[in-house]
């Protein structure tokens, strides 16, 4: 049957040194040069659609402080860039995020909201927009507790619409 006895292999203890994980990952401010390596990758991440022109250098530059690198042994692994907003003072608004295939479903894109997060403190709204036909994105927000603000159909010009999300921390 299905039962398992005492001594089974999920009955044992595993010593306390099994569950001391090091960071899988490095994650650190954006630099300049790590615009190269970002860049070169976008439109692979993201299914050979084009999207290296919606992420300008301007962010490795003048964001650095809210946008970050993540990398296992110096491999790129994830980046974000955000910043404060200028206008609404309590704002701040997550602009481009991205996971390599190989490390999506590791809580590597919850690891770079969590340092977006702290990294904007003492704000305590934060925004972002994605397509309203990306379920996995959307998927993603909700269970990181963004909720759809409303979905606005020429957002990014005629007919490209976004759902345009918030959080409140």
């Amino acid at each position: 049957g299905g039962e398992r006895g005492a001594g089974s292999r999920d009955d044992r203890v595993l010593p306390v040194e099994a569950h001391t994980l090091e960071p899988m990952y490095s994650i650190r401010p954006a630099e300049p040069a790590d615009y190269a390596r970002v860049i070169a990758v976008v439109d692979e991440w993201w299914g050979g659609r084009q999207m290296a022109a919606m992420l300008p250098k301007l962010f490795f530059v003048h964001f650095r402080d809210t946008s970050f690198v993540a990398e296992p042994g110096g491999e790129l692994a994830g980046f974000l860039c955000g910043f404060r907003s200028q206008t609404f003072d309590d704002e701040a608004y997550i602009h481009f995020v991205g996971v390599a295939p190989l490390h999506r479903k590791s809580g590597l894109g919850r690891e770079l909201y969590d340092r977006f997060f702290s990294a904007v403190a003492p704000r305590s709204i934060v925004r972002a927009v994605t397509s309203p036909l990306n379920e996995k994105s959307l998927a993603f927000h909700a269970a990181l507790g963004f909720d759809v603000a409303r979905i606005d159909e020429n957002y990014d010009g005629a007919g490209e619409s976004r759902a345009l999300l918030v959080k409140r921390l």
